[in-house]
């Protein structure tokens, strides 16, 4: 009977890699086709991957908390169907995605793993052939993770040196612990790294792996803080909250931040929907919030001022043509994430707030699949709902802004009539908009949050939803 092979899916433009998080299926059991094998998770949401043939599963090749390079293979299967040797496997669509990659051409600056540098010594080196997954390096039978190439980058480490640390991964896979054990010991032993590296030896590292000295010595220093005084109670971060921070700092460190803010007269809006939303309800089976009445104003904007929508690649600016809102959500355990309503200004209200709803509640029940957290082209957060009036966001990378909406409070404000100025009870709201300043200044910051302030403060409380 012959053997299928799984791979890992890629799961989006950006990654490159996932963790198993558990195997739903043992060698031995049987399976049938698009049954649930495993659950992984990457840095933007957890999956379940299903089999791509019915059988027998024959070997697993990776334990849990195993973090697997797309495209590599995870498992076999034992089938009885029978297939060409040496012919790609045209049913197997999650293979298909697991090597896509390679046949696309060029690759953005979005896809954060598409550089590599290569560290050798100036001796000529024969051509290099294609690499198949460059976020792996493979010596011999050994695969050694991006993350251990990061840290041994980092450290000095070369390739003949690594060979020797004992892993105690899968076949012999050499883990971030072996190789911060031995990090450790060579430290204690005061054994510097070897000043050179053997003239053969080429080690491909991805380009945003390789921190700055001024990087290391700060994670260095973080690392070596083990002791603390006074009573505490050390919480060691879930994976999600480590891959948010990461995510937070690496946004920081990319784009020179700025936070403009304005204030919006909503009452027109609050009222409206104090109005429609029992009929609402009634008639599409679901409540009407504030944040799809948020987003149809942001999207009027955005047609205005595309340059809000783009990333930047280098030195060039990529506008986005799609329209693609992320919208923060806080999940039940207090971390974070942002599901995407793609081309939000084809949806009319009712369909944004279908979105809206679907895509919270998906994530709140860890039902969001990978594209759900995919594609977006500008955020928008409400720090509101928990009774703040306003905030600095910080740019959800690879976009360059991202706008926050307050908590809507009864203020006495001064009114202007025809008839004079008059003091009246509104319903107002702080807006305030980061955005990378590399790109966006002050001005079009500045235009864009007020355009929006005004969209709100135009609205007709006379329309039809």
């Amino acid at each position: 009977m012959p053997l299928v092979d799984l791979v890992m899916p890629k799961m989006g433009e950006s990654i490159m890699e996932a963790t198993i998080l558990k195997w739903h299926k043992q060698p031995g059991e049987s399976i049938r086709q698009d049954e649930t094998l495993l659950e992984i998770a990457t840095d933007k949401v957890d999956s379940e991957v299903p089999s791509t043939v019915s059988g027998i599963v024959e070997e697993i090749l990776f334990k849990v908390n195993a973090v697997v390079p797309i495209g590599t293979t995870i498992a076999r299967i034992k089938t009885g169907v029978e297939t060409s040797a040496g012919k790609p496997e045209t049913n197997n669509p999650i293979k298909d995605q697991g090597t896509r990659h390679n046949d696309q051409g060029p690759l953005t600056g979005e896809e954060e793993y598409a550089e590599v540098e290569t560290v050798s010594h100036f001796k000529p080196q024969p051509k290099p052939q294609p690499q198949p997954n460059i976020t792996s390096q493979q010596n011999g039978n050994r695969f050694y993770s991006p993350l251990v190439l990061n840290i041994a980058a980092s450290e000095g480490i070369s390739l003949s040196e690594l060979e020797k640390i004992p892993g105690t991964g899968n076949e012999s896979r050499v883990t971030k612990k072996d190789i911060l054990q031995y990090l450790s010991k060579r430290k204690a032993a005061n054994v510097k790294p070897q000043a050179s590296r053997s003239q053969e030896e080429v080690m491909v590292v991805p380009m945003h792996q390789i921190r700055s000295e001024e990087e290391e010595q700060r994670v260095t220093s973080n690392q070596q803080l083990t002791t603390y005084t006074g009573n505490v109670e050390v919480i060691e971060m879930d994976r999600m909250r480590r891959l948010i921070a990461e995510h937070m700092v690496r946004s920081k460190q990319t784009s020179p931040h700025v936070t403009s803010f304005t204030e919006a007269d909503v009452s027109n809006l609050v009222m409206w929907r104090e109005k429609v939303k029992k009929d609402f309800e009634k008639r599409e089976g679901i409540k009407i919030t504030f944040t799809p009445l948020f987003i149809e104003a942001i999207v009027r904007c955005i047609k205005r001022f595309p340059l809000v929508n783009c990333s930047i690649d280098g030195d060039k600016i990529i506008i986005k043509k799609d329209i693609n809102i992320g919208m923060a959500t806080a999940l039940p355990n207090g971390n974070l994430i942002v599901p995407v309503i793609k081309n939000a200004d084809q949806l009319n209200l009712v369909g944004l707030s279908k979105q809206v709803n679907s895509l919270a509640d998906n994530a709140r029940n860890n039902r969001l699949r990978a594209d759900d957290t995919q594609g977006g082209t500008f955020t928008i957060t409400n720090v509101g709902t928990f009774g703040s009036l306003m905030g600095t966001p910080i740019i959800n990378q690879p976009q360059v802004a991202i706008l926050a909406v307050g908590a809507i409070k009864k203020r006495p404000v001064v009114v202007e009539t025809p008839q004079g100025d008059s003091i009246a009870i509104r319903h107002m709201m702080y807006l305030s908009m980061s955005y990378d300043h590399r790109i966006v200044d002050g001005s079009l910051g500045a235009t864009f949050l007020t355009a929006v302030a005004k969209e709100l403060e135009n609205f007709n409380a006379e329309r039809e939803y």
